[in-house]
């Protein structure tokens, strides 16, 4: 049996890393694309808080599926998986090697494993849940949820609105938990070769962190959230404002943390990333590994 030929290239790993810097260091040296696997990076305006790669930076190659949503608008794994297998063949045309990277690991799963057929919500079961969570709260939504689908209920937190809402659309509209559907075994949409770039030491992964952010605070990060909350599509509860660092900013801005409080969850929260990140990368075998 032939052995299928590689696609692309994925570089994955925890946030503050050096996925970044790894991919253009690259770039310099061999001709890519790169394709931005991070769930932040598509939304225009957010730029200090997500790290998002400078315009000089950019310029080193082509960069795609960055600034390519407003804040109030969504986009789902489905969408990237889209997109990316639009990509890579076209990169490939253009005699350069598809060099994909990032940090946000569902996307990352859906290239590797592929995604289930699940439904699309329709907006009268998207209505729905909507206005029932407006009326009864998103903590009692989620015991709603784990009466149903305890196996999701329990991965989820209880403000969780996005997960929680979807999970409840599904079922509503199939009578299945969505956790049957990510049982399903899919087929790999695409073949990578996978470097996981893994610091050695959490501790200076954590100090990288931290001081990242305040890098971030200096850059000017709380004025470009003041900005993002005084356009007519801000939403505190939309999947953009649920990035890491934003979240906590718009807590902060809105008067219910005071600027220490605000510093340290940002950093907390952005180091609960990390971990997560790293769990989801040491489930699975890697062509290579960085530190």
């Amino acid at each position: 049996m032939t052995e299928r030929k590689p696609d692309a290239v994925m570089i994955i790993g925890p946030t503050a890393s050096g996925k970044s810097a790894l991919s253009l260091e690259i770039a310099r040296r061999i001709p890519v694309e790169i394709i931005s696997m991070d769930s932040a990076l598509v939304y225009r305006g957010m730029d200090i808080g997500t790290a998002k790669p400078t315009l000089e930076e950019r310029s080193v190659c082509p960069h795609h599926l960055i600034d390519i949503r407003d804040i109030g608008e969504s986009y789902s794994a489905a969408e990237f998986l889209e997109d990316t297998l639009r990509l890579v063949p076209e990169i490939r045309a253009r005699g350069r090697v598809p060099l994909i990277v990032g940090g946000t690991m569902l996307y990352a799963k859906a290239l590797r494993d592929g995604l289930n057929d699940m439904p699309s919500s329709t907006p009268e079961v998207r209505a729905e849940v909507a206005e029932e969570a407006a009326r009864i709260g998103w903590p009692a939504m989620h015991a709603e949820l784990a009466r149903v689908d305890p196996v999701t209920a329990q991965r989820l937190a209880p403000n969780d609105s996005q997960r929680i809402g979807r999970a409840l659309e599904v079922f509503r509209m199939t009578g299945r938990p969505i956790s049957s559907f990510h049982k399903e075994k899919t087929e790999s949409p695409l073949s990578c070769v996978t470097v996981g770039v893994l610091p050695e030491n959490r501790k200076e992964l954590h100090a990288r962190i931290e001081a990242r952010f305040d890098t971030m605070l200096r850059d000017g990060f709380l004025d470009e959230v003041r900005a993002l909350m005084k356009r007519p599509d801000f939403d505190p509860d939309s999947p953009a404002m649920r990035a890491v660092g934003y979240r906590q900013a718009v807590d902060f801005l809105s008067g219910r943390c005071d600027a220490s409080a605000f510093r340290w969850a940002g950093i907390a929260a952005t180091r609960q990333l990390a971990k997560r990140q790293i769990t989801w990368m040491r489930g699975w075998s890697l062509d290579f590994v960085s530190n």
